[in-house]
């Protein structure tokens, strides 16, 4: 009798609210750095490189510990291991609003990225152990709200608490948050207990970095990352430089994209349910590569014009996660799950550090016109990795077919204890 069978109910929608309100924490608290970057920079005198520094060590952090976290991370209940994780991304939190100068903000930064990244890999994991293929799209499309609710909500907070109360503000509400998540996560989450005992260390990172149905994994997954990063981190600069928006004007735009984007989320989840993941996958990468192009090529707009671009493009890039994630995910074995989960957060920030380098080296400012020059390469090369994106998840598909069809029954699921 498989381990399914024994799973006592567990209250997914409780379940599901404490790994968004968790990832939705994870994410405001890497984004909220770069709107905060002239205050940082003027009040620590830190140079443009120092600041780079500053916001790319939450994410080497963030990959260094999810490579490490693979070793380990399925040896441990879920449970256990998320609330460790994200105790230490609260207190690493607080420390980034107390930190006197920029040495002691730095490794503020690095712990969160290290605690936090880690974090998001159990929330993934537990999404797969919980959640049967049949519903895991669903499942997973309200994870990935995050990141809109986060364009919606967070960042629009933050700054306006910085405002207010200073650049501390926004860390030590995300601290307090964190904290209230804690307990909430404490008291409902279900342990969660591998339906095979974990091998030694080296033997299960061994099994997840050789087995091809993971390696096609890693890099579909880096390839999802990789064509929104090369256009993103230019995004807000050349609506202010090439369309000519104000920067007050900035905080509408992301409002809206990201409430289109937390709108559409979970319809594409369903979509990915009921319909073969590859198929979605396809139709919304070819979307997201019109808006790419649209967005990165456009010239003085009315406003409305620039808003409506940009909601395109949020849900296009947001939509595809919920199709390409489910894919990976019911594609990965229980047992391995946990460990998969923390070395492909650790490739994906790879792929979004060597992303955000790419488009740096493509884009530069003109000096006479104050314009970003170079920024509809990006797009094209953002619409290239769109393609590669597709190819990639046929060739999982090709090696592990059912994770592609909407409600395939999945083998030996972990067990979950109240």
């Amino acid at each position: 009798m498989s381990a399914a069978s024994h799973r006592p109910p567990v209250n997914e929608r409780t379940l599901l609210a404490v790994l968004v309100a968790v990832q939705f924490t994870h994410i405001m608290d890497f984004m909220i750095m770069m709107p905060l970057g002239s205050r940082l920079m003027r009040i620590f005198s830190l140079t443009p490189a120092r600041f780079g520094l500053l916001v790319a060590s939450y994410g080497i952090a963030a990959g260094v510990a999810g490579f490490l976290g693979g070793f380990v991370l399925d040896r441990f209940d879920r449970k256990p291991a998320l609330l460790w994780l994200y105790a230490g991304f609260g207190l690493a939190t607080l420390g980034c609003a107390l930190a006197p100068n920029a040495h002691f903000l730095l490794l503020a930064r690095v712990a969160a990225g290290a605690c936090g990244g880690v974090a998001g890999s159990v929330v993934t994991a537990m999404v797969g152990d919980v959640f049967p293929p049949a519903r895991r799209g669903r499942a997973m499309s309200m994870v990935m709200m995050a990141f809109p609710i986060a364009s919606v909500l967070g960042v629009p907070t933050g700054l306006r608490l910085a405002n207010h109360f200073g650049w501390h503000a926004p860390f030590v509400f995300l601290a307090i948050v964190s904290l209230v998540i804690l307990a909430v996560a404490w008291r409902n989450l279900p342990i969660l207990r591998p339906a095979h005992p974990a091998a030694h260390p080296w033997r299960q990172m061994r099994a997840i970095l050789v087995h091809p149905v993971h390696q096609r994994g890693f890099m579909l997954s880096a390839a999802l990352i990789f064509g929104g990063a090369c256009v993103i981190p230019f995004l807000a600069p050349s609506m202010v430089a090439n369309v000519g928006l104000r920067e007050d004007q900035l905080e509408l735009l992301y409002f809206v994209g990201g409430l289109c984007a937390a709108c559409s989320t979970p319809l594409i989840g369903r979509l990915s349910d009921r319909h073969d993941k590859l198929h979605v996958l396809g139709w919304l990468s070819l979307g997201a590569a019109m808006s790419a192009l649209i967005v990165t090529n456009l010239g003085h707009v009315p406003v409305p014009a620039a808003v409506v671009a940009v909601a395109f493009f949020m849900v296009m890039m947001s939509g595809r996660f919920s199709p390409g994630m489910a894919l990976v995910a019911n594609a990965i074995e229980p047992r391995y799950r946990g460990g998969f989960m923390s070395v492909n957060a650790s490739i994906q920030q790879g792929a979004m550090g060597l992303a955000n380098f790419t488009a740096g080296q493509m884009v530069a400012t003109d000096t006479a016109t104050g314009r970003l020059v170079g920024f509809p390469r990006t797009g094209v090369v953002a619409a290239g990795a769109f393609a590669l994106t597709l190819f990639l998840a046929a060739r999982l598909r090709a090696i592990a077919p059912h994770a592609a069809r909407p409600g395939h029954v999945e083998p030996e699921p972990a067990s979950a204890v109240p």
